[in-house]
């Protein structure tokens, strides 16, 4: 066992006027399972490249372990994965690769195929496999359950649940629930560590907002009523001093010793009764510097004149002869929320490409209600380049709104006048939720929604979808949020 300690950690990109750390200091037992959570943008991924030694910082960062990042990079996908695993660690032993892709349910047969040809779920076993099998190394293990589908994610979970000494992002609540052991969470204002999993560590937030909303609202009545009370002894003070001289035609002597000291009086009062104001507004503004707030988000799904507004006969899906999947038979009715399942590569995203209006390549028919518009949220986001503006202008969307959106997501105005390229994968993915919730349409085709979406967001996109009840097929690993929202579902699993 030993520590990493953080200590004063402050950084920021060049050209940018906002820091992503400023004097951070905290600790680590290299022996947790620590669960890295927090909103998009936040620097999650940036404080564990900067663990990794790869940006310059001010502060210092100490430990007598080594870090491994996942995903490692991969130069040449043509290589045997074994090649690969050689590579990467030159002094493997083979019956302790053997026995961690056991436990992750992979065939030894991957190792003896190019890396390429593994599905993504594949690679995302073998890689942790590899990098679990060094000693004295700590992993930074950054988004792994982004391609892997509902059964890899128990597997995975349960592996992970095995292991000690990493920092895992992950914003699937039941992933992380189920191994980890202690919380890293970025903060609006800082950075803390408590023990225990997501749910506990998300009660313990709940409990703390509430707390600090209600004494909130106390101080806030007390600085009112303060500030009333100091006002009135203020004033009464004033009259009285006034009196201390008489009138010139009333002939008598006031006690003016006895006066001045009931008027000094009612000025130490007024003083008092402003201190404590300036105490209560003092303590008011250590509150609610946390408190991540959630806008409730807006849909305005279509009415159909047509109760059906999809059918699909006989569907299957070939690339070069090859079957991917099929046949299926499925109808989608207003008001239906179906989850597409099926393992990696079992053809998910392509179905849905097809019910968007995809050219893809199948067999059997297709038919769908007259003057259909779909809304489609595709899962790759690697296209997105250049300014938000050429983006409201090219999809012909209203930039208000838009904007007003992404604001509700967590994005800052500054983060406007920024590139998308220098936006996280989270803030990308954002971006086409926000288009499509800008797009009124009669059906919702959503691939992956999730991929980079951070805990809050995915709760308001549950809650979204609950309250306006949209019709939408959609593709999703994350178990909570599909036993939250859908009606139904269709597996490609045969």
């Amino acid at each position: 066992m030993s520590l990493i300690r953080v200590t004063n950690l402050t950084f920021e990109y060049e050209g940018s006027y906002d820091p992503i750390f400023e004097n951070v200091s905290f600790q680590i037992d290299t022996d947790w399972k620590l669960g890295f959570t927090g909103r998009n943008g936040r620097g999650k991924t940036t404080f564990l490249r900067l663990l990794m030694g790869q940006y310059e910082y001010q502060g210092t960062i100490s430990t007598s372990v080594a870090f491994d990042y996942f995903p490692f990079e991969v130069t040449d996908y043509g290589m045997d994965t074994l090649e690969l695993v050689e590579e990467i660690l030159p002094d493997y032993e083979y019956w302790k690769l053997s026995r961690e892709l056991s436990l992750l349910e992979l065939e030894e047969d991957v190792l003896y195929r190019p890396f390429g040809t593994l599905s993504n779920g594949e690679q995302t076993k073998v890689m942790l496999a590899v990098l679990f099998l060094r000693e004295n190394h700590f992993l930074l293990i950054d988004e792994p359950t982004n391609h892997l589908d509902l059964h890899a994610r128990e597997v995975v979970s349960a592996y992970l649940d095995k292991k000690k000494g990493f920092i895992l992002v992950s914003h699937d609540r039941a992933f992380l629930d189920r191994c980890i052991d202690h919380i890293l969470s970025i903060n609006k204002t800082n950075i803390e560590i408590q023990q225990g999993n997501f749910s506990s560590w998300r009660q313990n937030m709940e409990y703390q907002t509430n707390y600090e909303l209600a004494e909130n609202e106390k101080l806030k009545k007390e600085i009112r009523h303060l500030t009333e009370a100091s006002r009135r002894s203020a004033g009464w003070s004033d009259a009285v001093e006034k009196t201390k001289y008489g009138t010139r035609n009333s002939g008598l002597r006031p006690d003016r010793g006895f006066i001045g000291h009931k008027a000094e009086k009612m000025m130490k009062r007024a003083k008092a009764a402003e201190a404590r104001r300036e105490k209560a507004a003092e303590d008011k503004a250590g509150l609610l510097k946390n408190v991540e707030k959630a806008p409730e988000l807006i849909l305005h799904p279509l009415p159909h004149h047509s109760r059906r507004l999809m059918e699909a006969s006989g569907i299957e899906i070939a690339y070069s002869q090859k079957q991917v999947c099929g046949p299926l038979d499925f109808t989608v009715n207003a008001g239906d929320r179906i989850a597409l399942t099926g393992r990696n590569g079992a053809g998910k995203s392509s179905i849905l490409k097809l019910l968007a209006g995809y050219e893809i390549p199948h067999r059997g028919q297709l038919t769908e209600a007259n003057g259909l518009i779909i809304s489609y949220v595709e899962q790759d986001t690697s296209f997105l380049k250049g300014e938000l503006a050429d983006f409201v202008e090219q999809n012909n969307l209203d930039e208000t709104l838009f904007k007003a959106v992404l604001r509700k997501l967590d994005f800052s105005r500054g983060q406007f006048e920024k590139r998308i390229e220098s936006f996280s994968a989270g803030q990308k993915k954002k971006i086409l939720l926000a288009k499509s919730l800008c797009t009124p349409a009669h059906l919702y085709i959503w691939d992956e929604p999730l991929n980079y979406i951070d805990v809050l967001s995915r709760i308001q996109l549950e809650e979204l979808i609950l309250k306006f009840k949209p019709t939408m097929i959609l593709v999703e690993h994350d178990k909570t949020f599909l036993d939250h929202t859908a009606t139904g579902s269709i597996s490609l699993d045969r």
